[in-house]
């Protein structure tokens, strides 16, 4: 390892130390995506999609800690909290005012694991009718 030198110094102490991948790290909660197990988005949070595939990952991944949005409010993630409580995971709300991002939820490990797939999938919404939706429909449906 090199020796730091004045300029080192002075550039660290301007903009803070050095970070690998800090696009990663402001997109997934102050970790990188080498680490995940699986990732919430702030909708899957809000909405509870994703709690069955959450508490799966977590009862195969004790060790894992969990990362959560802070700009999510607390109302939507009572549920995340309890599903950390009942199996003794750490969490901890990450609040970054500089970074914008649509992750609400992350498990991740302090070590490489490379996950391919760490995103839920949103289940299709069954098909509707078209006629169903439009607003002459409805008021038909309402008289009728």
């Amino acid at each position: 390892m090199e020796k730091k030198n004045v300029d080192d110094y002075l550039t660290e102490g301007i903009y803070g130390p050095k970070e690998t991948k800090r696009s990663e790290r402001e997109k997934f909660l102050g970790t990188i995506r080498e680490r995940i197990v699986i990732a919430l988005t702030k909708g899957q949070v809000m909405s509870d999609k994703g709690l069955t595939k959450l508490d799966e990952a977590m009862q195969q991944n004790k060790d894992a800690k969990l990362l959560i949005n802070g700009d999510v409010s607390y109302r939507f993630l009572k549920e995340e909290k309890a599903l950390a409580n009942k199996y003794d995971i750490p969490y901890t709300e990450i609040i970054n005012k500089e970074a914008e991002t649509d992750i609400g939820a992350v498990l991740t490990y302090d070590h490489a694991i490379d996950k391919e797939h760490i995103f839920i999938e949103d289940e299709p919404v069954g098909e509707k009718n078209q006629e169903d939706d439009t607003f002459f429909s409805k008021i038909k449906r309402w008289f009728g």
